[in-house]
């Protein structure tokens, strides 16, 4: 089967999620292509700023209401989740996981503040860690664990993008740090909103990179050994992610002054080849989380 609509988004992305479907086998990769199609169609609806909230609300419920025909042995009318449907149904995806990522996309609609921690975690849950329970599916794994090492990646690497977009995001108007760490420490939305550095950003900063890391290790500690062969995908993030973090932490999270913090090609060739030999050798111990 051609999942034509599916690869050419996923080839244009040019993301590093996109990058590391290189370690999969053909099947497996038209499946992550279908999957990561679906997550950038439903993420561009949410994003598109041009069109009013309430257009952008009904068309992610048209997303909803389609991929749930896909999950249900109906016939979906977009071309993504009609490639996405035969994986769907050979791998068991949920209609509920699927679900909980568009509540997670749409509240990028309505909520550009978060009140508490546990807000923010339900939101990095929704839109990466339902995706990471979701690829473990098409990936393949045996221990049940899996599952808890997909939800603690997830957060990681959501957080991480965080951590990374924040200059981006306040220019949206739109804050992810809860209100209550915030003030916890000290931060002025105004400032974030301007795009000024501050000790007291550094320091709320340098607090949620240790939480991400606390994830990170989380899910290399969790990770069973039976699956980390089939996990290689999932693995690769976690190196590029957590390098990124690494990135951030040298600057002392200063995004306002610099670029985008991105990983450069030479970087990304060189977890690449390291994970095919630890593949290869079948020597797979984790690329991140130390420390």
């Amino acid at each position: 089967m051609k999942t034509c609509e599916s690869e050419s988004i996923t080839k244009k992305s040019a993301s590093n999620l996109a990058l590391a479907f290189v370690l999969l086998p053909r099947q497996k990769r038209q499946g992550m292509s279908a999957l990561y199609a679906f997550c950038r169609e439903v993420d561009d609806v949410a994003d598109e700023e041009t069109s009013p909230v309430e257009t952008r609300r009904q068309r992610l419920q048209e997303w909803r209401d389609d991929v749930h025909l896909a999950c249900s042995g109906g016939s979906p009318v977009f071309a993504v989740n009609q490639e996405l449907q035969p994986f769907i149904q050979q791998h068991g995806l949920r209609f509920e996981l699927f679900d909980e990522l568009l509540k997670g996309v749409e509240s990028d609609l309505y909520m550009n503040r978060y009140q508490t921690m546990e807000e923010l975690e339900l939101y990095c849950y929704r839109v990466a860690s339902v995706v990471g329970l979701l690829s473990i599916e098409i990936f393949g794994y045996r221990n049940p664990r899996t599952k808890d090492y997909a939800v603690y990646l997830g957060k990681a690497l959501q957080l991480t993008n965080i951590l990374r977009d924040v200059r981006n995001d306040a220019e949206k108007g739109r804050i992810y740090f809860p209100i209550e760490e915030m003030n916890r420490f000290s931060v002025k939305e105004a400032d974030l909103l301007a795009g000024r550095y501050t000790p007291e950003f550094e320091r709320l900063a340098t607090h949620f990179g240790e939480v991400a890391q606390g994830y990170y290790q989380k899910a290399s500690r969790t990770l069973p050994e039976e699956d980390r062969r089939s996990m290689g995908t999932a693995e690769l993030m976690g190196a590029v992610y957590w390098q990124l973090l690494e990135k951030l932490q040298a600057r002392k999270f200063n995004v306002f002054g610099f670029k985008k913090t991105r990983l450069s090609k030479i970087q990304k060739l060189f977890l690449i080849s390291r994970m095919w030999f630890r593949l290869w050798r079948g020597t797979l111990t984790p690329n991140y989380g130390a420390g």
